[in-house]
């Protein structure tokens, strides 16, 4: 329960776990903002205590709201609200836990947490009669996943794509402008920090694979963890890469792709993936450059949809963290609360094998007689069709370009796999997945 301000109205007391970039600007701004956000909220909205590792690095905040012991905070009887702002798994996943078995709501930007234990965590929710809000956890500052929770919930999502982390679009977006490789401009972007001294989790694609078990979750209205997602990141893709799909009018960019497929029978699945596709340079998603983030929704009801902006940094996060605690705060005083988990549908998660794509399939071959029969033979013979051939021929061997029509993730890795083994084939020099136009 609220307790009550000095003036009798009741307030919300706030328990903030971590305060590092975003953390520090979510005091910040529940400080300077106090007045605007009490007119918003329907009460006052109050830091109670922060958590921190070490409360003697934090100068800049009141001694009085700093502790070490985050177990003990999130428990505190006059904690109404724990925003959590610290991120991994545990002891993170315990503390929210017992916050919410103790009827606190809580506001997180934890994907990784959400991705693995979003259920264990809408249970105890449910159980308490507490709420969970989590906007701040894909995309930032961009208001996409209220819209998906609850401004489409009587709409049907047919596929969420969009480009959900910054450092991997802005090392492919530096790529394409300067023709430079990977490995340099991997080392640019984290000079310029946009990348982190360790950048696995953002360019080996599992920040974004999170970020799409949230998503597909949502849309479809099914439990779909991080496990699920097939995920690929962006070390293997070249400049060579990035030339071959400018010449052909498109570009490269890391999505997270979760689609309602229907199969001939009219079962559904969900898919949800994480690579690099070629994506025309007409498509909304092509332009977004930098460090943004952009999600592109299709319905049937809504359409087209889409959502841009700046997808990481202090401001704009904590912009989305208080949008949540605000939306609390307010359900806390009214006595009401917001929407629960929506896992009804509970369709199976597809295997990328099964999965319907694409392929770029570029070549080094022999320039002789007959390599394009049997390359086509190739294809032919996993049932995959060819939708467009490039040859352009050098000394005495041919670059050939082959993409596909949609088939089976499977078919087409097995074809890439038979022409790899062909005489007349010398190599093959890259394979990427193509998105975005007519199959």
């Amino acid at each position: 329960m609220s307790t009550v301000s000095p003036s009798g109205s009741p307030r919300i007391r706030v328990a903030l776990l971590g305060c590092g970039t975003v953390g520090s600007e979510v005091a910040r701004l529940l400080t300077e903002q106090a007045g605007e956000l009490a007119a918003r909220a329907g009460a006052p909205v109050e830091l109670a205590g922060i958590a921190v590792r070490r409360p003697d690095k934090h100068p800049e905040l009141p001694t009085e709201l700093l502790t070490d012991d985050a177990a003990a905070l999130v428990v505190r009887e006059d904690i109404d609200v724990v925003v959590e702002l610290v991120g991994g798994i545990e002891p993170v996943r315990s503390w929210l836990l017992a916050a919410l078995n103790a009827g606190k709501s809580v506001v997180t930007a934890n994907k990784a947490l959400l991705a693995e234990y979003s259920a264990e965590l809408f249970e105890a929710a449910d159980a308490a009669g507490a709420d969970l809000y989590f906007e701040a956890a894909v995309a930032g500052a961009i208001p996409l996943l209220r819209p998906l929770r609850e401004s489409m919930a009587g709409d049907r999502i047919t596929r969420v794509m969009g480009i959900v982390n910054g450092t991997t679009n802005y090392i492919l977006s530096a790529m394409d402008a300067t023709g430079a490789g990977y490995a340099e401009t991997l080392d640019e972007a984290s000079r310029l920090g946009y990348a982190e001294a360790d950048p696995t989790a953002d360019v080996d694609g599992y920040d974004a694979a999170s970020k799409a078990a949230i998503l597909a979750s949502l849309a479809f209205h099914t439990r779909v963890t991080a496990k699920d997602v097939h995920r690929e990141g962006i070390a293997d893709v070249t400049a060579s890469d990035l030339a071959a799909a400018r010449t052909l009018g498109r570009t490269v960019k890391l999505l997270a792709i979760c689609e309602r497929v229907t199969a001939d029978d009219g079962a559904e699945s969900v898919s949800a993936r994480v690579h690099p596709v070629m994506i025309p340079r007409s498509h909304q998603l092509a332009g977004v450059g930098g460090a943004f983030n952009a999600v592109y929704v299709e319905a049937d009801a809504a359409g087209e949809l889409m959502f841009y902006g700046q997808g990481a940094g202090g401001a704009p996060t904590a912009s989305a963290v208080l949008g949540d605690l605000v939306a609390v705060a307010r359900n806390r005083v009214v006595g009401g609360r917001g929407p629960r988990e929506s896992a009804h549908a509970a369709l199976p998660v597809r295997p990328m094998g099964q999965t319907p794509t694409r392929y770029h399939v570029s070549l080094d071959v022999a320039d002789r007689a007959g390599v394009l029969a049997q390359v086509a033979q190739a294809f032919a013979a996993h049932g995959v069709s060819i939708a467009a051939v490039r040859q352009r021929d050098a000394n005495d061997t041919a670059s050939l370009v082959v993409v596909t029509h949609l088939a089976p993730d499977a078919a087409l890795q097995s074809t890439v796999d038979e022409i790899a083994k062909l005489d007349v084939v010398h190599e093959v020099v890259s394979v990427m997945r193509v998105e975005g136009e007519d199959a």
